[in-house]
């Protein structure tokens, strides 16, 4: 039986599609093979604009149902409800005076109402228990500069006090020992332990977004030796980028 791909090449129907990257082809019909039409579900922005998510076709984007799901690339779990939801998202910026900002935001949800001690009334399901934000500036040295933090929902009002601890860390770099360093001096009473949890993650989102501006810097140096398993110094990967540095592993030498 000839497939449907068959008859619209038969049928000499022409499509014009502008993307960028990341497009899954999604074929839809209705009706009739000639009112068929080929769409492309997007993961990025458009050449149009159009948002992440959007179909496109003949007459610009339209609006689909929500996303599907991503299914988890583990093993069939258990049977399980979900009991706490925690999101965190980490970003870098070059700025235009030379620095860099790096931001985290932390959200943590249930699906049910949740009672706390602070309020007789439950908190809603799907509401915020904490909606925490943390900005950190470094120069090209990984030398902080300022940081600051926003705590839109806290459990306690008294915790917002905390966002002001984190000033110790201006003049520190963010460098090996920097997760040791930032728990030293916001460990326990001493700050917020959710905004020191951010803390350390983003020192490693630094070095990335830091050293991703400038590619041949990040590869000058072998500054990712003994870093992860495959930057191990004996692996293949490292006699590969810093073959003059590689070599058997410390605990391999005599």
């Amino acid at each position: 039986m000839p497939s449907e791909d068959d008859g619209l090449c038969r049928a000499g129907l022409g499509v014009s599609i502008h993307f960028f990257l990341f497009v899954e082809p999604v074929w839809l019909t209705s009706g009739a093979l000639g009112s068929a039409a080929l769409t492309v579900k997007q993961k990025k922005v458009d050449s149009t604009g159009a948002a992440a998510g959007a179909t496109m076709h003949g007459n610009g984007p339209v609006r689909l149902s929500p996303p599907v799901e991503p299914v988890m690339p583990l093993t069939l779990p258990a049977p399980r409800r979900e009991v706490h939801h925690r999101a965190i998202d980490m970003r870098a910026f070059a700025r235009d005076d030379g620095l860099f900002d790096v931001e985290a935001r932390l959200v943590d949800r249930k699906p049910f109402p949740f009672l706390r001690a602070s309020s007789p009334e439950p908190v809603p399901a799907g509401d915020p228990l904490h909606d925490l934000w943390v900005r950190i500036t470094l120069d090209s040295e990984f030398v902080v500069r300022d940081i600051e933090a926003s705590s839109d929902a806290t459990p306690w009002r008294l915790c917002r006090e905390a966002e002001g601890t984190l000033k110790v860390l201006i003049g520190e770099k963010v460098a090996r020992g920097w997760s040791a360093k930032v728990k030293e001096r916001l460990r326990g009473a001493a700050g917020c332990t959710h905004l020191m949890e951010m803390l350390v993650t983003l020192g490693t989102t630094a070095l990335q977004g830091i050293r991703g501006a400038d590619p041949e810097r990040a590869l000058a140096a072998p500054w990712k030796m003994d870093s992860c398993y495959a930057y191990g110094r004996e692996r293949a990967v490292a006699k590969i980028l810093w073959p003059e540095q590689a070599g058997p592993a410390a605990t391999d030498a005599p």
